[in-house]
């Protein structure tokens, strides 16, 4: 089975570098497409589609935390995963982490 998970960084400039980040995980599809403005937005980010099966995703999203590491304090990846939202900051990686996983092993 193949999960498709979206993604949406806090700071734009840093889409591109996820998107490579994640394309050089084995296995792992990654797409960027326009983002739908929510009710009352204007404008909205793009978003980036990750198609893998769920043990390519968790492997390509277990290396997120090395991600953080690399970049500045304050960074926020916010995913939806089967209709879950999840929010993921270099202070809680450990805590979301375990939910992502046992959402894709459902």
């Amino acid at each position: 089975m193949r999960d498709n998970i979206e993604l949406t960084v806090s700071d734009p400039s840093q889409m591109l570098p996820l998107r490579d980040w994640l394309r050089g995980q084995p296995g792992t599809d990654v797409a960027m497409t326009p983002g739908r403005p929510g009710q009352g937005e204007l404008g909205t980010f793009d978003v980036l589609v990750v198609l893998a099966s769920s043990a390519g995703v968790v492997e390509a999203l277990r290396t997120l935390p090395e991600f953080f590491r690399s970049r500045r304090s304050g960074l926020r990846i916010e995913m939806t995963v089967r209709g879950e939202r999840l929010v993921l900051e270099a202070t809680n990686v450990d805590e979301v982490m375990p939910i992502l996983e046992r959402l894709l092993d459902e």
